[in-house]
């Protein structure tokens, strides 16, 4: 099979480009310091985190269609920043559907449909693989903030009803997940984690 040179000039376009990802911080921090979380980084994890826990979706899953959506779900934020969790609005997703379309538009025509029609379909979360894609990337952040004494919950007031509300689509992709983490939210409230009541401004949501 020949290669044009086009073609893989285009494809090396996109990953310079996509690059800038590991410049968009998010508003958690690591486990292991007192730095944040870049989006490259959170995109690496949710992938080793599908993979380490397929077994528990609840539909069976073609797993490299997951771990693709996962590996391409953040590049938007290159132009429109960290989305925040709590505060999506229609403007939000209006911003991330135009960068979809730079950024993606930036690789050959096969591929820059096959990708934008991935990211829609994680963002819509309406097949298996979306479903538990979208599982799996919500869960990490409550152990972020376990180890920082509450993290972005006490930060912007977030109670634990208010994050189990937001994130019950968790249980879309995997009950024995959700079980899991509201186990772990119960215990981070008996622990103080969260705040007593909902005080969360407009505009300053956190990730989770």
């Amino acid at each position: 099979m020949t290669t044009s040179t086009s073609r893989i000039n285009e494809q090396f376009s996109f990953l310079i480009e996509v690059e800038k990802l590991k410049n968009v911080l998010r508003r958690v921090s690591v486990i292991s310091g007192n730095r944040k979380e870049n989006s490259a980084e959170h995109s690496w994890h949710v992938i080793l985190l599908a993979l380490t826990l397929a077994e528990h979706a609840n539909e069976p899953i073609d797993l490299l269609k997951v771990v693709t959506m996962l590996a391409i779900h953040d590049i938007v934020e290159i132009d429109v920043g960290d989305t925040f969790h709590y505060h999506k609005n229609a403007d939000s997703s209006a911003a991330e559907d135009e960068a979809a379309r730079r950024i993606f538009g930036l690789l050959p025509d096969d591929q820059r449909e096959r990708y934008i029609a991935l990211w829609r379909e994680f963002e819509g979360r309406q097949t298996r693989e979306a479903r538990f894609a979208a599982a799996v990337d919500r869960i990490w952040p409550i152990f972020q903030n376990i180890s920082h004494n509450g993290g972005t919950w006490k930060e912007f007031g977030i109670t634990v009803q208010a994050a189990k509300d937001k994130n019950s689509y968790v249980n879309q992709g995997s009950h024995a997940i959700w079980n899991y983490v509201v186990q772990l939210m119960d215990e981070a409230d008996q622990n103080g984690l969260f705040a007593r009541h909902s005080e969360t401004a407009p505009g300053n949501t956190p990730s989770m």
